[in-house]
């Protein structure tokens, strides 16, 4: 596995090597390589943004040399009009978008961290303009609605013979409302948190509550253990309409 000081010097070579193009503006990390550096691991990959001035995108996406020049490529997969997930030879995993300067105004992401630019680009291109909208926090009683009807849907579905789509409810659908309940049950750790993900660090934002994940989780013919599981879970915690309950129970407990 690559190594954090290699990722980092990964991320300058491809600085630099931007650094030699004329058409090239601009690099800057995102996430574990951008402003959340200390967070790097050998587990990392390189998340990053190369800007490029007006009319050149096209050849930067189109034409890698810019990455191949500096280490051999093992696959490249070309996952949005924008960019790449890309992995070098070596092991180090890379997903990157190429943009003109003037598309990042329209586009949210996190703060970047620059890596190299060009001495008249403004430092604060790796400012998002538009940022995500702020994720009003949904009432408890919506939530627990949403998770307690996924779970009796999942458990029609599953007693139609219909198990995978039984696991999506109970054990993501209803998990993900679970994600959302998180902070009204544990007070979290203060850890980077991911405005598009929330479930990336879940386990170091809420190592109790995690312990519990894998009772509600516990595979493809194992969803109604998981529904009684996390039935069980909410009402030690929340108020519970006791005639859905009651139905979610019969149908996880069914032998027929």
């Amino acid at each position: 596995m690559p190594t954090p000081s290699s990722l980092q010097n990964r991320l300058n070579e491809i600085g630099h090597s931007l650094s030699k193009r004329s058409e090239a503006l601009a690099l800057f990390g995102l996430g574990s390589a951008g402003p959340e550096l200390d967070r790097m691991d050998e587990f990392s990959d390189l998340d990053f943004f190369a800007i490029v001035a007006p009319g050149s995108k096209h050849h930067y996406i189109h034409n890698l040399d810019w990455l191949t020049d500096i280490h051999p490529v093992s696959y490249a997969f070309l996952n949005s009009p924008d960019g790449y997930k890309l992995l070098f030879s070596d092991g180090i995993f890379c997903e990157f978008a190429v943009f003109e300067e003037h598309e990042l105004a329209g586009i949210p992401f996190s703060e970047g961290r620059m890596i190299w630019k060009r001495d008249w680009i403004s430092d604060e291109i790796r400012k998002p303009v538009r940022k995500q909208q702020p994720q009003h926090p949904s009432p408890t009683d919506w939530l627990i609605g949403e998770a307690v009807t996924n779970l009796y849907v999942g458990l029609c579905r599953y007693r139609r013979g219909e198990k995978l789509s039984a696991m999506r409810f109970i054990q993501w659908y209803a998990v993900d409302r679970l994600l959302d309940l998180a902070s009204r049950i544990e007070t979290p750790n203060q850890v980077y948190s991911d405005s598009f993900s929330p479930d990336r660090r879940f386990e170091q934002r809420f190592p109790v509550l995690s312990e519990k994940l894998g009772l509600f989780c516990q595979g493809y013919g194992r969803s109604p253990e998981s529904a009684l599981a996390y039935l069980e879970f909410l009402e030690q915690h929340f108020e519970v309409n006791q005639a859905m309950a009651g139905e979610v129970r019969k149908l996880a407990e069914d032998k027929g």
